[in-house]
């Protein structure tokens, strides 16, 4: 850690930077000044997480100032003893999530996610991801902890991925995949799918039966709970990497659910091509030819 360069540059003095029109922006380097200050952070926090796309560089403007970097982690932990039991307001869970938002700014940018990744930052998430209760709090905190990790493997990243298969990101995000609401479904889901895009997550499901059967045993439940197009889309994504595996296609010619195998889903085949195309390069893959007829007449 002595070596990572977390807020190496003084607010005060951010003339290090190259010069662009957004540090120049009196309102921008007041908000940076005021998430120093305690009885400024709240509001600062919320107008940083709301304005992060209109600067570019604002990532490498929060890791290079410094304290900052402190700061948005003492936020994240400042709420971990209301994790267990779950005693999280609305107005604990909007801070700490305006400051996992300035987290995810800093690690879908190109010259700060090495650094974020070789700080273990992720880590500081995960309390979160693992949390069971389905209050609305709760939904918005691992909605938007997914979201920096999934701005992360969107990167597409050997950094990336090997940071991530050593730690406990895929049993969470499958414990979401079989519990949590739709929309964090299809986040926890859309990581998975980006971790077997890579060779190496591949090999690392499939290379363990225990690790391969959770994997379709959870991607077959949600599709056995009527799925929208958009998740069914990443769970059909996830099943035709599965395949291009040997171990993950002859597991699949056994736990490829009957509702992708008949017209449970027709309506979604109609009105989405490539979805249809994906199921019957899956189908073929698996040798499945009766349901690769029952698809293709539809």
């Amino acid at each position: 850690m002595q070596n990572i360069p977390i807020g190496s540059m003084n607010p005060l003095s951010l003339g290090g930077f190259p010069t662009t029109t957004q540090m120049n922006d009196p309102e921008l380097y007041q908000s940076i000044l005021d998430l120093l200050n305690p009885a400024t952070r709240e509001s600062a926090l919320m107008d940083l997480s709301k304005r992060r796309d209109n600067y570019p560089n604002l990532a490498v403007i929060l890791w290079h100032s410094s304290g900052i970097m402190a700061v948005l982690l003492q936020e994240i932990v400042s709420v971990y003893d209301l994790l267990d039991p779950p005693n999280l307001t609305s107005v604990a869970s909007n801070r700490v999530c305006n400051a996992l938002a300035l987290l995810q700014c800093i690690a879908s940018h190109p010259e700060t996610r090495s650094l974020f990744l070789s700080a273990h930052i992720p880590f500081f998430m995960y309390p979160f991801l693992n949390t069971a209760s389905r209050s609305k709090s709760f939904e918005y905190l691992r909605l938007t902890s997914l979201g920096v990790i999934g701005a992360l493997v969107k990167s597409d990243e050997d950094e990336v991925i090997n940071f991530l298969l050593p730690t406990e990101i895929i049993i969470l995000c499958l414990k979401i995949m079989e519990s949590g609401t739709e929309l964090s479904q299809t986040v926890a889901t859309f990581i998975i799918q980006k971790i077997l895009h890579f060779e190496k997550g591949l090999n690392y499901i499939c290379s363990m039966d225990e690790r391969l059967i959770a994997v379709a045993n959870v991607l077959s439940n949600m599709v056995n709970d009527n799925p929208s197009l958009r998740l069914l889309k990443h769970i059909v994504r996830c099943y035709w990497r599965l395949s291009d595996h040997p171990k993950g296609r002859e597991s699949l010619q056994i736990r490829l659910p009957a509702n992708l195998r008949n017209k449970t889903f027709q309506k979604f085949y109609e009105s989405d091509p490539n979805l249809k195309s994906n199921l019957l390069n899956l189908l073929s893959r698996i040798q499945d030819i009766d349901a690769c007829r029952r698809i293709q007449e539809m």
